[in-house]
């Protein structure tokens, strides 16, 4: 199969999910969502494999049947955030405020209402999504992000019109122009929310993650440095019940000394540490399928701060 015709079926099947998953009954897309997740994890293919390995740095301990346990529950956890993104545009506003629990909120609505902007970094747990139609909703603000290109292109405008549907506004990943316009936003007192576990450039920092090294996008931190904003980490995870459970950490704040790129460094540490935190505690909701640690790069993507899929 050519690379036309996959990039056209890869957007055929996300272009069903949008349009069929939604009008299933709760019940039914959340079984749907569990066979899925069985299924591609009994096929073992390279991004099961892949969770495996990340989730072994996680749990270090772990024995190899829990780390299978942990990548079956982190398969089931991965598919529950598409299954619930998929429907999230027929959520009613009731079902919307009722489908997350924060602890810490009022460190959110402090800072909102310190009026110097705010930046909220998560990594990929639970489902950013509706944690991000939840703050659009429940706290009615709205926010800025920024979406990595996918290809093909029509999948990537499809998920900018789906993000853009649920009341946030949407940046490419690519090109300069994004930082600059996040920093217009939060001088203005603006929200920003961006997913800050893994590096898609070649300006990551490097982090000590689980005691190994790994890169983390600057972009959070160096934005909180310039523009003076407050950089709050945020966890997402999942428990047994339809709510999915979250928190909000305490601000990481801009050292007093040193120049930009000393202050990014020491506060992206400090992200990568909450993050680790929230992970730690809830690892099969991080839904890492992706090399991330240094020592897992291939060679040249390493040189470069990004990873083959």
């Amino acid at each position: 199969m050519s690379r036309i015709d996959t990039d056209r079926l890869t957007d055929a099947l996300y272009g069903l999910g949008w349009s069929t998953v939604k009008k299933l009954p709760e019940g039914v897309a959340v079984r749907l969502g569990r066979t899925i997740a069985d299924a591609a994890w009994r096929r073992r293919g390279k991004g099961v494999l892949r969770l495996e390995a990340n989730l072994a740095r996680v749990v270090p301990d772990a024995t190899p049947q829990r780390l299978t346990e942990l990548s079956r529950a982190g398969m089931r956890s991965y598919m529950r955030y598409w299954m619930e993104s998929f429907r999230l545009p027929s959520w009613s506003r009731e079902r919307i405020t009722a489908g997350f629990a924060a602890q810490d909120v009022d460190r959110l609505k402090g800072a909102l209402a310190d009026d110097r902007g705010v930046i909220l970094a998560l990594p990929h747990m639970g489902n950013y999504d509706l944690a991000g139609v939840w703050v659009t909703t429940a706290l009615g603000v709205p926010f800025t992000t920024v979406a990595e290109r996918l290809k093909p292109e029509s999948l990537y405008d499809r998920f900018v019109a789906y993000r853009e549907g649920l009341g946030m506004e949407v940046l490419p990943h690519t090109g300069g122009a994004a930082f600059g316009t996040l920093a217009r936003r939060l001088r203005a007192g603006g929200l920003v929310c961006l997913v800050a576990d893994r590096d898609l450039s070649s300006s990551g920092v490097e982090v000590d993650f689980f005691g190994h090294a790994a890169k983390m996008p600057a972009g959070p931190a160096m934005l909180a440095a310039r523009t003076g904003a407050i950089l709050l980490p945020v966890t997402l995870w999942y428990d047994r019940s339809p709510v999915m459970r979250g928190r909000i950490h305490p601000e990481v704040e801009v050292p007093a000394e040193g120049t930009t790129a000393e202050k990014t460094a020491v506060m992206t540490q400090a992200l990568a540490d909450a993050f680790a935190s929230g992970i730690a505690d809830h690892p099969e909701d991080w839904h890492m399928l992706q090399r991330l640690w240094l020592d897992d790069l291939e060679p040249r993507d390493a040189a470069r701060g990004t990873e083959t899929p």
